[in-house]
């Protein structure tokens, strides 16, 4: 009757029975071995395609330019590399954050591109086509500005975090075995 009046006033236990998992470095080796770096960058190359047609979708709609969306173009790419690399190491969260930068810049130059077509009354694809190298001096200069590269820099952070696959605490610990046996410092 005592064990039930202590057990009354004490939290819920959360993080377990204290038990040792009974997982090996062979799980870890799992993991590792279902990472897909070319998964990951193709689903991010397709992620920065569609949403650069969506941007400027939404702002030839509006006839407004959002340079925040660079933000939300990075939450994306990380959630799509998370889902088709299934990373657990470095190079995924680097991809990622490099992603970003590169579709944030794509996503401009199409956007612009864009808005420069219809000024003048022609496609958008014929803009892009007559891009030249006097051409960036220009685009750099009036299109680019800082308030873009902060925002580029936000959206690789957060597709970096986001990047890496979500492990549950066997998971973790039976990549943290596979890596030390891997190393050789059992």
């Amino acid at each position: 009757m005592s064990d039930n009046k202590s057990q009354l006033l004490r939290l819920r236990k959360k993080h377990g029975t204290g038990q040792r998992s009974n997982v090996t470095a062979a799980d870890g080796e799992r993991l590792v071995r279902a990472q897909s770096p070319r998964n990951a960058l193709v689903g991010g190359l397709v992620t920065i395609v569609v949403f650069s047609l969506f941007w400027v979708s939404i702002s030839a709609l509006t006839n407004r330019f959002f340079p925040w969306m660079t933000v939300v173009l990075g939450v994306l790419i990380g959630f799509v590399i998370r889902r088709a690399g299934r990373g657990v190491d470095w190079r995924f969260p680097t991809m990622a954050a490099v992603l970003a930068i590169l579709g944030g810049f794509a996503a401009h130059v199409v956007v612009a591109a864009s808005y420069t077509a219809e000024t003048f009354g022609i496609g958008t694809l014929d803009i892009l086509r007559a891009v030249t190298s006097m051409t960036w001096p220009v685009f750099l200069d009036e299109v680019l500005t800082i308030a873009d590269g902060f925002y580029a820099v936000v959206a690789a952070s957060f597709a970096a975090f986001l990047a890496n696959r979500r492990l549950s605490r066997e998971q973790f610990y039976a990549l943290r075995l596979w890596r030390t046996q891997s190393d050789g410092h059992q």
